[in-house]
């Protein structure tokens, strides 16, 4: 929410929002806890809604002033800040910030319009994410 209430560049709050998601560190619990909880709870469920729509509203926003690219979706997004985030198998967490935010930054700087190439297949939605 703080990266949408963001005036200014509006690929900068999408960066913003990535670079915030990484210091979370949600995404590394992910595997751990993935069995214990209700996914279908009704505040999880909630909160999943709302973050969507934060994230859509920030890339729109950078696609409507010809910052990103049109062929990449929330669920891209999503999915990539997910594993670009998590420490690879064998690794300890914290030794990896720096490399990870480095990893995220070469990501996001190939969302930026231009598109230097065509994506295979199509955009990744969240609901093909629930359903995986």
């Amino acid at each position: 929410e703080l990266a949408l209430a963001a005036t200014g560049d509006a690929f900068g709050a999408l960066e913003r929002f990535v670079h915030t998601a990484a210091d979370e560190r949600i995404t590394a619990l992910c595997p751990m806890v993935q069995g214990t909880f209700d996914q279908f709870h009704p505040d999880l469920v909630a909160a999943r809604v709302r973050i969507e729509q934060l994230v859509g509203q920030l890339m729109g926003r950078a696609r409507a002033a010809g910052q990103l690219r049109g062929d990449v979706s929330v669920g891209d997004l999503m999915v990539a800040v997910a594993q670009l985030s998590r420490p690879p198998a064998g690794t300890g967490c914290l030794t990896l910030d720096g490399f990870v935010h480095r990893t995220l930054q070469l990501f996001l700087d190939g969302l930026r319009a231009p598109a230097r190439s065509d994506l295979p297949g199509a955009a990744l939605t969240m609901e093909d994410l629930r359903q995986a």
